[in-house]
């Protein structure tokens, strides 16, 4: 039995052998060792097919090292074959011609080729023959020089491999470890003393079966080598070069399309750059890296690169080098920041902004830092809102994907004051260049309206109302009333109107607005303004 790994079929020989020893030793009825002729048949035609598989694996070691055109580390591995199946046939024919002695000498079978049964019961004959004569230790000596042979002839051409003996003694089968009465016997005593005729004929077929199973495994080994400096290209998959992935609309995608070719018998290895790379089960090795701002960049906005890599790999029996280049381009990574007020942003007010990086495609993933003011994230990539602080410059830095990319900075523009206008009590504007009856003024208001362009792109921050200044009655421009300002939607005309007439003038005298920003925050400012309105 060899100490490689064996198959089902080769465990099931091994274990018909051990049967068999254990039934010779213990000396089990003659009625019962009949049977072993029916066995010895199986072992046989196992045989034929052995030998048969074994001088096809022969001769396909021959035709595979003809079709790779007889290369010179193959050849002796042709020969090596030849000559395991030489050692085997010697091997076996030996057994065989031991087989037909003891089959003539006993009589076991009839001129017609049937078995004699009170020969096969015969249990003085095989002992005579090999353990007097002397036949059994000759037999154990060449079945057990017969895998050292082998292991030579293998040697010879690179395998180390070893395979155990054949012929053993009673103490070396695990079977008989623990019986006293078998396991100090020699491997004649245990196969030949006071054996039946019909059991020794099929140990002997069972030996045969173990030298071709031998054989076997030899030229399996060394079909296993044949070619193996060759770079077998056995997989191939269908790849798509492009020049980019990040195609507009509108414009040409292009690209190369090829057949990708690797060997299962090989293992590469690859590195870029000086830097290892991973490759997988299919001998394709995978690239990725974060490409790093370069200092300078052309017109285009381009900065020229190469990768320098190794694969290595064995090819015609040794490893071969082999470089490779490959040119690519890194873009300038351009910040565009969108917004309608982009040149300036409001002092403490949600400034919503869109702040992209075209060459970075889909794997653009921003992040935002962010001097004097703060930063809230937007819900998609590069939208963001910026609160500035209350004067001067807010500089917001753009990484993406832990690489920093750029700068952008803004000068902070102050809230634009508010206009004041006098409504009447339907929400229309009074004209001020028209005197007013004194009963249209009972629900006058005055309101705060935004500057028009921040009104409309600051709507969160622009909701401005009128919380401080006083409406006088004058008469000759002298005072006769005065109301104070809280709340420029609830004044207190009434009062001040009573004591009214024609000629008399209003005036409102406005000197605080109070605007509610995004956060509900309420932020008073300073204003000097101041409306006249003629009462008639």
């Amino acid at each position: 039995m060899a100490g490689v790994k064996e198959t089902p079929r080769q465990r099931m020989i091994g274990m018909m052998y051990l049967v068999l020893t254990a039934l010779l030793a213990l000396q089990v009825s003659n009625q019962i060792l009949q049977k072993f002729v029916l066995i010895n048949d199986g072992l046989e035609r196992t045989s034929k097919n052995y030998i048969l598989d074994n001088q096809t694996s022969v001769e396909s070691i021959q035709y595979t090292v003809e079709q790779q055109g007889n290369n010179e580390k193959d050849l002796p591995k042709v020969a090596a074959a030849q000559e395991v199946r030489a050692a085997s046939k010697e091997a076996y024919d030996y057994l065989a011609t031991l087989k037909k002695e003891l089959i003539e000498v006993s009589n076991a079978k009839t001129e017609e080729g049937t078995y004699v049964n009170s020969a096969l019961k015969n249990t003085e004959i095989a002992g005579n023959l090999f353990i007097n004569n002397g036949r059994g230790e000759e037999l154990k000596n060449r079945l057990n020089a017969y895998p050292e042979r082998i292991e030579e002839i293998l040697s010879g051409v690179g395998l180390d491999i070893n395979f155990d003996k054949i012929a053993l003694d009673a103490s070396e089968i695990p079977l008989f470890e623990n019986d006293r009465e078998a396991k100090g016997k020699s491997f004649e005593a245990l196969n030949f003393v006071k054996s039946p005729v019909g059991a020794v004929m099929t140990l002997l077929s069972q030996y045969q079966n173990e030298v071709l199973n031998i054989e076997s495994e030899a030229l399996t080994s060394i079909a296993n080598t044949i070619g193996s400096f060759y770079f077998k290209a056995d997989i191939t998959e269908a790849k798509i070069s492009a020049v980019s992935n990040i195609v507009a609309a509108g414009t040409k995608f292009e690209g190369t399309m090829f057949i990708a070719s690797s060997s299962s018998s090989a293992a590469p290895s690859m590195s870029l750059d000086g830097r290892s790379v991973e490759v997988d089960e299919k001998g394709f090795g995978r690239i990725e890296f974060t490409a790093t701002p370069a200092s300078e960049y052309d017109d285009r906005g381009l900065a020229r690169r190469v990768l320098k890599g190794e694969i290595v790999t064995n090819i015609g029996g040794e490893d071969q080098v082999l470089p490779v280049e490959y040119e690519y381009f890194v873009a300038q990574p351009v910040v565009k920041v969108s917004s309608e007020v982009v040149q300036q942003l409001y002092a403490d007010c949600a400034n919503e902004l869109l702040i992209e990086v075209p060459a970075l495609g889909n794997t653009y993933a921003p992040e935002f830092t962010v001097s004097n003011g703060q930063s809230i994230k937007g819900s998609s990539p590069g939208q963001v809102t910026i609160i500035p602080g209350a004067s001067g410059s807010v500089t917001i830095g753009v990484s993406s994907g832990g690489n920093k990319i750029d700068d952008v900075s803004f000068d902070i523009k102050p809230v634009p004051a508010p206009t004041i206008v006098p409504t009447l009590s339907n929400g229309s504007p009074l004209d001020q260049t028209q005197s007013q009856a004194i009963g249209s003024l009972t629900g006058l208001k005055v309101i705060a309206e935004p500057e028009p362009t921040f009104g409309r792109t600051m709507a969160k921050d622009a909701n401005f109302e009128v919380t401080g200044g006083e409406v006088r009655l004058l008469r000759n421009d002298v005072p006769r009333q005065t109301i104070q300002i809280s709340n420029g939607s609830s004044l207190a005309m009434r009062q001040l109107l009573e004591s009214a007439r024609a000629g008399d003038d209003i005036v409102i005298v406005v000197n605080q607005v109070t605007r509610t920003n995004f956060r509900g925050n309420k932020i008073p400012s300073s204003l000097n303004q101041v409306i006249r309105i003629g009462v008639k």
